[in-house]
């Protein structure tokens, strides 16, 4: 990964995910563990608004196409490709999570390739406002 932005995730989401990864064993569950290795964990009530969560309504844009997408980042039970709902476990959703609003990040793809996405914007489940 060339571009590793930090990245903070409160113990609550921390632990779901981890737990998640104890069970899934392929090449994004690797890099997603990678990612939490280095992460800043923080009680959930100390989580700032800005930063993408479990459960967030997430803006982005992918740096190469252009396009703006928003998504909201699941666990893989809630995922559901209709709704824009990713999967945490989804390359583009493990990339998403932890960053705030302004960052980018380069993350690798299945087919070799870099998808290139900055954060432009979050809302949180129940908080309804968008930074």
């Amino acid at each position: 990964m060339e571009t590793s932005p930090s990245l903070v995730i409160s113990q609550d989401d921390f632990q779901k995910i981890t737990a998640l990864l104890s069970i899934a064993k392929f090449e994004i569950a690797t890099l997603l563990e990678e990612e939490l290795e280095r992460a800043q964990i923080v009680p959930p009530a100390q989580l700032l608004p800005d930063i993408i969560a479990m459960n967030s309504q997430i803006t982005f844009i992918d740096l190469d196409t252009k396009k703006e997408q928003v998504v909201t980042l699941v666990y893989p039970h809630d995922a559901d490709v209709n709704a824009h709902k990713i999967s945490i476990l989804a390359p583009v959703g493990a990339a998403l999570i932890g960053l705030r609003v302004g960052q980018t990040i380069d993350w690798p793809l299945n087919d070799k390739k870099v998808k290139r996405i900055q954060v432009t914007g979050v809302v949180h489940a129940g908080n309804g406002v968008k930074l």
